[in-house]
Protein backbone atom coordinates (compact mmCIF):
# COMPACT_ATOMS: atom_id res chain seq x y z
CA UNK A 1 0.00 0.00 0.00
CA UNK A 2 2.86 2.37 0.80
CA UNK A 3 4.33 1.75 -2.65
CA UNK A 4 0.99 2.53 -4.29
CA UNK A 5 0.71 5.73 -2.30
CA UNK A 6 4.20 6.77 -3.39
CA UNK A 7 3.38 6.11 -7.05
CA UNK A 8 0.15 8.09 -6.76
CA UNK A 9 2.02 10.98 -5.17
CA UNK A 10 4.59 10.95 -7.95
CA UNK A 11 1.91 11.08 -10.64
CA UNK A 12 0.09 13.79 -8.73
CA UNK A 13 3.24 15.89 -8.63
CA UNK A 14 3.78 15.38 -12.34
CA UNK A 15 0.21 16.48 -13.05
CA UNK A 16 0.80 19.68 -11.10
CA UNK A 17 3.90 20.45 -13.16
CA UNK A 18 1.93 20.09 -16.38
CA UNK A 19 -0.91 22.19 -14.97
CA UNK A 20 1.48 25.02 -14.17
CA UNK A 21 2.37 25.34 -17.84
CA UNK A 22 6.01 24.34 -17.90
CA UNK A 23 6.17 24.76 -21.68
CA UNK A 24 7.45 28.00 -23.14
CA UNK A 25 4.80 29.66 -25.33
CA UNK A 26 5.24 29.61 -29.07
CA UNK A 27 5.73 33.10 -30.50
CA UNK A 28 6.45 34.91 -33.76
CA UNK A 29 10.19 34.55 -33.23
CA UNK A 30 9.80 30.82 -33.78
CA UNK A 31 9.76 31.36 -37.55
CA UNK A 32 12.48 29.55 -39.44
CA UNK A 33 13.73 26.19 -40.61
CA UNK A 34 14.27 23.43 -38.06
CA UNK A 35 16.18 20.19 -38.04
CA UNK A 36 14.41 17.43 -36.14
CA UNK A 37 16.36 16.39 -33.04
CA UNK A 38 16.38 12.57 -33.23
CA UNK A 39 17.37 12.25 -29.57
CA UNK A 40 14.33 14.16 -28.29
CA UNK A 41 11.68 13.11 -30.83
CA UNK A 42 9.63 9.91 -30.78
CA UNK A 43 7.23 7.96 -32.99
CA UNK A 44 4.59 5.75 -31.35
CA UNK A 45 1.92 3.53 -32.91
CA UNK A 46 -1.09 1.88 -31.27
CA UNK A 47 -3.45 -0.75 -32.64
CA UNK A 48 -5.91 -3.25 -31.26
CA UNK A 49 -4.71 -6.74 -30.32
CA UNK A 50 -7.12 -9.71 -30.72
CA UNK A 51 -10.07 -7.46 -29.95
CA UNK A 52 -9.05 -7.34 -26.30
CA UNK A 53 -6.67 -4.46 -25.64
CA UNK A 54 -4.60 -1.76 -27.32
CA UNK A 55 -0.94 -2.44 -28.04
CA UNK A 56 1.70 0.27 -28.44
CA UNK A 57 5.11 0.12 -30.10
CA UNK A 58 7.57 2.71 -31.32
CA UNK A 59 10.25 3.51 -33.85
CA UNK A 60 13.53 4.50 -32.24
CA UNK A 61 14.89 6.60 -35.09
CA UNK A 62 13.49 9.65 -36.88
CA UNK A 63 15.01 12.38 -39.02
CA UNK A 64 13.77 15.31 -41.06
CA UNK A 65 13.10 19.02 -41.05
CA UNK A 66 10.22 21.48 -40.89
CA UNK A 67 9.58 25.16 -41.50
CA UNK A 68 7.46 27.62 -39.50
CA UNK A 69 6.13 30.78 -41.16
CA UNK A 70 3.74 32.60 -38.81
CA UNK A 71 2.89 35.32 -41.33
CA UNK A 72 2.06 32.78 -44.02
CA UNK A 73 1.11 29.61 -42.08
CA UNK A 74 -0.09 27.94 -45.24
CA UNK A 75 3.59 27.70 -46.16
CA UNK A 76 4.45 25.65 -43.08
CA UNK A 77 5.92 22.35 -44.21
CA UNK A 78 7.61 19.21 -42.97
CA UNK A 79 9.58 16.21 -44.18
CA UNK A 80 10.01 13.14 -41.98
CA UNK A 81 11.86 9.86 -42.50
CA UNK A 82 11.71 6.78 -40.25
CA UNK A 83 13.91 3.68 -40.70
CA UNK A 84 11.61 0.67 -40.49
CA UNK A 85 14.29 -1.46 -38.84
CA UNK A 86 14.21 0.85 -35.81
CA UNK A 87 10.85 -0.64 -34.77
CA UNK A 88 10.68 -1.56 -31.09
CA UNK A 89 7.84 -3.54 -29.52
CA UNK A 90 9.76 -4.61 -26.41
CA UNK A 91 10.17 -8.16 -27.78
CA UNK A 92 12.97 -9.07 -30.19
CA UNK A 93 11.10 -12.01 -31.74
CA UNK A 94 8.09 -9.80 -32.50
CA UNK A 95 10.33 -7.10 -33.96
CA UNK A 96 11.84 -9.65 -36.35
CA UNK A 97 8.37 -10.83 -37.36
CA UNK A 98 7.22 -7.29 -38.10
CA UNK A 99 10.29 -6.69 -40.27
CA UNK A 100 9.57 -9.83 -42.32
CA UNK A 101 7.69 -10.04 -45.62
CA UNK A 102 4.47 -10.80 -43.76
CA UNK A 103 4.42 -7.24 -42.43
CA UNK A 104 6.76 -4.35 -43.29
CA UNK A 105 9.14 -6.29 -45.57
CA UNK A 106 11.92 -4.01 -44.38
CA UNK A 107 14.51 -5.49 -46.73
CA UNK A 108 12.60 -4.19 -49.76
CA UNK A 109 10.93 -1.17 -48.12
CA UNK A 110 13.39 0.18 -45.54
CA UNK A 111 11.82 3.60 -44.85
CA UNK A 112 8.58 5.30 -43.91
CA UNK A 113 8.39 8.87 -45.18
CA UNK A 114 5.96 11.76 -44.94
CA UNK A 115 6.23 14.87 -47.09
CA UNK A 116 3.75 17.66 -46.50
CA UNK A 117 1.81 19.24 -49.35
CA UNK A 118 -0.22 21.87 -47.46
CA UNK A 119 -1.00 23.15 -43.97
CA UNK A 120 -4.36 24.42 -42.70
CA UNK A 121 -3.80 26.41 -39.47
CA UNK A 122 -6.13 26.72 -36.50
CA UNK A 123 -6.38 29.48 -33.89
CA UNK A 124 -4.09 27.75 -31.41
CA UNK A 125 -0.82 27.64 -33.36
CA UNK A 126 -1.44 24.16 -34.71
CA UNK A 127 -3.53 22.83 -37.56
CA UNK A 128 -3.88 20.05 -40.10
CA UNK A 129 -0.77 19.02 -42.02
CA UNK A 130 -1.70 17.35 -45.30
CA UNK A 131 0.86 15.29 -47.14
CA UNK A 132 1.97 12.05 -48.75
CA UNK A 133 2.90 9.07 -46.60
CA UNK A 134 4.97 6.32 -48.19
CA UNK A 135 5.81 2.86 -46.91
CA UNK A 136 5.56 -0.76 -47.97
CA UNK A 137 5.63 0.34 -51.59
CA UNK A 138 2.51 2.50 -51.32
CA UNK A 139 2.20 6.30 -51.34
CA UNK A 140 -1.08 7.90 -50.36
CA UNK A 141 -2.43 11.14 -48.84
CA UNK A 142 -2.76 11.35 -45.06
CA UNK A 143 -3.44 14.18 -42.62
CA UNK A 144 -1.66 14.83 -39.32
CA UNK A 145 -3.36 16.91 -36.64
CA UNK A 146 -0.61 19.14 -35.26
CA UNK A 147 -0.67 20.69 -31.78
CA UNK A 148 1.89 23.26 -30.71
CA UNK A 149 3.75 22.58 -27.47
CA UNK A 150 6.36 25.27 -26.98
CA UNK A 151 9.31 27.21 -28.33
CA UNK A 152 12.19 29.21 -26.96
CA UNK A 153 15.91 29.71 -26.62
CA UNK A 154 17.56 26.92 -24.61
CA UNK A 155 21.16 28.06 -24.45
CA UNK A 156 22.25 25.83 -21.56
CA UNK A 157 21.98 22.62 -23.58
CA UNK A 158 25.16 21.59 -25.42
CA UNK A 159 25.30 21.07 -29.16
CA UNK A 160 23.61 19.55 -31.06
CA UNK A 161 20.59 19.85 -28.73
CA UNK A 162 20.75 23.48 -27.62
CA UNK A 163 19.72 26.69 -29.35
CA UNK A 164 16.30 27.93 -30.34
CA UNK A 165 13.93 24.96 -30.05
CA UNK A 166 10.32 24.32 -30.92
CA UNK A 167 8.11 21.33 -30.25
CA UNK A 168 4.91 19.84 -31.63
CA UNK A 169 2.76 16.73 -31.29
CA UNK A 170 1.33 15.33 -34.53
CA UNK A 171 -1.31 12.58 -34.55
CA UNK A 172 -3.19 10.64 -37.18
CA UNK A 173 -4.99 7.33 -37.68
CA UNK A 174 -4.33 5.26 -40.78
CA UNK A 175 -5.69 1.98 -42.10
CA UNK A 176 -2.82 -0.44 -42.54
CA UNK A 177 -4.68 -2.26 -45.29
CA UNK A 178 -4.33 0.92 -47.39
CA UNK A 179 -0.59 0.21 -47.39
CA UNK A 180 -0.89 -3.49 -48.10
CA UNK A 181 -0.33 -4.72 -44.53
CA UNK A 182 -3.04 -7.37 -44.44
CA UNK A 183 -1.67 -9.90 -41.93
CA UNK A 184 -4.03 -10.94 -39.12
CA UNK A 185 -6.96 -8.89 -40.37
CA UNK A 186 -9.56 -8.49 -39.01
CA UNK A 187 -9.53 -10.51 -35.76
CA UNK A 188 -5.85 -10.63 -34.82
CA UNK A 189 -4.78 -7.01 -35.24
CA UNK A 190 -6.95 -3.98 -35.92
CA UNK A 191 -6.90 -2.25 -39.28
CA UNK A 192 -6.81 1.18 -37.65
CA UNK A 193 -3.37 2.27 -36.42
CA UNK A 194 -3.07 5.44 -34.35
CA UNK A 195 0.24 7.27 -34.80
CA UNK A 196 1.72 9.89 -32.48
CA UNK A 197 4.85 11.82 -33.43
CA UNK A 198 6.49 13.97 -30.74
CA UNK A 199 8.75 16.46 -32.49
CA UNK A 200 11.49 18.66 -31.07
CA UNK A 201 13.50 20.69 -33.55
CA UNK A 202 16.56 22.92 -33.48
CA UNK A 203 16.26 26.09 -35.54
CA UNK A 204 18.94 26.63 -38.14
CA UNK A 205 20.87 29.86 -37.79
CA UNK A 206 20.19 32.44 -40.54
Amino acid sequence: MAALALIAAMFGAASNVFAQGQYQPLNDNADGRYQIDPDHSQVFFTLGHVGIAPFTGRFNKISGQYTIDSKHPGKNKAEISIPVDSIDTNLALRNEHLLSKEFFDAKNYPEITFTSTSFVPNKHGGGNLHGLMSFHGVTRPEVFHVKKVGAGEVAYLPKPWGGYLSGFVATTTIKRSDFGLMAYLPQGLSNDVHITVNIEGVRAKP
